[in-house]
């Protein structure tokens, strides 16, 4: 068992070198607008799939009972929505004083507004074993929440929530109930879809990276905002994780997992929509987006490569409340 999921593993790095290699060689395939057509084979068709996926795998009482965990919500949305762009805000105010182009640094400041995507934050938290069910809730509502408020056209963010999301995991959760013994006995690779799925999205967004005409900045600036982007999501969600493991927190391993997912990934499907409407016409609307274009690909890829560090962490920390509980 322990071989099988070293492969998976290793299979699966492979796959995320392939993926990023593909997309460099021949951006143009899978980028907007290319042959593959992701705006509609991903945007729509691989994130309805992957909530299918969770509406055949999740147990009812677990999307119950997700529901109605609040300090997991709360948690959250006030990290992600207050405490993250107000933590962004002060540390900017350090490095305004450097000589680090200022529209950059507004690009970041508007990267930590943005609410968790609905896809990479769920797709990474079940490629752990984390609450899938808690992530799903809190994506979605996170992009609802700030894209209601915001200038991007309700109605389109909530028909394309509710197609790709809401729809799709009630019929994966009606078609349970008929072949539950089935999914039970037989095991399908739920995982497995996951995973492809997944690199699917890398691959697609790599190739949206590589042909962004607005990448053309000097190597120097190019190093400092990717090295800033990468140390920040580790910064978060190491603090995510240290918040969440304290003592009495009420949270559990598979909690954490939602938690250091969800708090820390932002949305590029809503950002760039919203980039586009409050900086219209800006002439430097390119530079503002640099920050929010390099930090998708970067927080998928980051991810990706700390699944397994993660999922040792959960399992253990499982092991470790069993054997301790009390035996009746």
């Amino acid at each position: 068992m322990r071989l099988l999921e070293r492969m998976r593993k290793e299979w699966f790095m492979i796959g995320i070198v392939v993926a990023i290699a593909g997309a460099k060689l021949k951006p143009s395939v899978g980028a907007n607008g290319g042959p593959l057509k992701p705006e509609i084979t991903v945007s729509y068709i691989a994130v309805a799939t992957i909530f299918l996926n969770s509406g055949l795998s999740l147990k009812t009482e677990e999307l119950t009972s997700a529901l109605v965990h609040l300090k997991l919500h709360l948690f959250i949305q006030i990290f992600t929505l207050a405490f993250f762009p107000a933590t962004i805000w002060l540390f900017l105010q350090l490095l305004s004083i450097t000589s680090i182009n200022e529209w950059l640094l507004k690009g970041l400041q508007t990267v930590g507004c943005m609410p968790p995507p609905v896809s990479s934050a769920v797709i990474l938290t079940k490629a752990v074993g984390g609450n899938e069910a808690a992530a799903i809730f809190n994506s979605a509502f996170g992009s609802f929440l700030l894209g209601s408020s915001s200038s991007v056209p309700f109605t389109s963010i909530f028909s394309q929530l509710f197609m790709t999301v809401v729809v799709p995991l009630i019929i994966g959760q009606i078609v349970r109930r008929y072949i539950k013994d089935w999914l039970e006995r037989k095991k399908p690779p739920f995982g497995a879809i996951s995973s492809s799925v997944l690199l699917v999205i890398i691959y697609t967004t790599f190739c949206d990276t590589f042909s962004n005409p607005h990448f053309d900045l000097d190597k120097l600036s190019l190093v400092l905002i990717l090295f800033m982007i990468v140390s920040i999501q580790l910064s978060f969600m190491l603090l995510t994780f240290i918040f969440s493991t304290r003592n009495n927190s009420g949270f559990t391993p598979a909690d954490t997992v939602a938690i250091i997912f969800c708090s820390t990934h932002k949305s590029l499907t809503l950002g760039i929509p919203m980039l586009k409407i409050v900086f219209a016409g800006h002439e430097h609307l390119s530079l503002i987006s640099v920050p929010l274009l390099i930090y998708h690909p970067a927080q998928i890829l980051l991810g990706s490569v700390l699944v397994p560090t993660i999922k040792s962490w959960m399992v253990s920390r499982q092991k470790g409340v069993k054997l301790t509980r009390p035996t009746v």
